[in-house]
């Protein structure tokens, strides 16, 4: 173990901190169509403060995040989610754990090799399939027969305390698939 003093976050360091935005546009399945949602958003992440051990052998630093989401029109949460963002240095894997309560949680992954990119940014990119040996998405039974989550998809690019996102996740619900995606910028507080 180290000292927490001396956690190297890697490609999660410009992570930490509060983050708010107000340009995310959220596009979601209608059992007659799409429903277009613009949102506000607080995300707040902090490093745990010490490595985590995996089996003595897989030393992980990770980071903790909240994120709310709050409708433009009537100020009503319509998401919140908590999990982990994980960077495994002797690896190159950066793993992305959620927990929503719909009772769906998964665990994305995809290869980093902890360096910014030419222009400074930092960008953080994860997946997760339902038929993933490594990257799976876990719902409840009601979820998997009604609302199931098939694909996800996250990008990250953090430059110059601006923090944007796109997400995009399969949804097989109302007899067929959707692609629900959400996206936003949001400025270091």
């Amino acid at each position: 173990m180290s000292d927490s003093n001396n956690i190297d976050y890697g490609p999660l360091q410009p992570l930490i901190g509060t983050w708010n935005g107000d340009k995310g546009k959220d596009v979601a399945p209608e059992p007659d169509g799409v429903e277009n949602n613009p949102y506000y958003e607080t995300i707040i992440f902090s490093g745990v403060e010490d490595y985590v051990t995996n089996a003595e052998e897989q030393v992980l630093a990770a980071v903790h995040y909240r994120q709310v989401v709050k409708r433009k029109s009537n100020d009503i949460v319509f998401h919140d989610e908590t999990g982990y963002w994980m960077w495994d240095a002797s690896g190159g894997i950066i793993m992305h754990s959620l927990n929503i309560p719909r009772a769906v949680s998964l665990l994305a992954g995809g290869n980093h090799n902890g360096q910014a990119e030419s222009d400074g940014s930092m960008v953080l990119e994860v997946s997760a399939d339902q038929n993933s040996q490594d990257w799976q998405i876990i719902q409840s039974p009601f979820m998997r027969d009604n609302a199931r989550t098939t694909n996800f998809k996250h990008k990250i690019v953090i430059a110059n305390d601006v923090l944007s996102y796109s997400e995009t996740t399969m949804v097989d619900i109302y007899g067929s698939e959707f692609e629900h995606t959400d996206n936003n910028e949001l400025r270091r507080q």
